[in-house]
């Protein structure tokens, strides 16, 4: 079994680079994701008082948490509803 080629990306997080080891062929999705953080860090400087770099980026950290465990409960709920209905029609379906 083949491994995984990995590349070495340059990325700058809170004004200084950084270098990380992502799969190859991942190398946009990593700077998109750096640039991201970069943003959402700034959002939450200006939103706040908080002038901390720092302390900006565990605000974002949060922020990027809750949302995903919203998605995560969305998506369950999602489900849920998708086996519920299929359970009715396969209830439906059979003689």
């Amino acid at each position: 079994m083949a491994t995984p080629q990995s590349q070495r990306v340059t990325v700058e997080l809170l004004g200084k680079e950084h270098e990380f080891s992502c799969p190859e062929g991942q190398e946009k999705a990593l700077v998109d994701a750096a640039q991201h953080l970069n943003d959402l860090v700034e959002q939450m400087k200006q939103r706040s008082a908080v002038r901390n770099e720092q302390k900006a980026l565990l605000m974002a950290a949060l922020h990027l948490s809750h949302e995903l465990l919203e998605v995560k409960s969305q998506q369950a709920k999602q489900e849920q509803q998708h086996d519920s209905l299929i359970d009715k029609l396969s209830q439906h379906l059979d003689p």
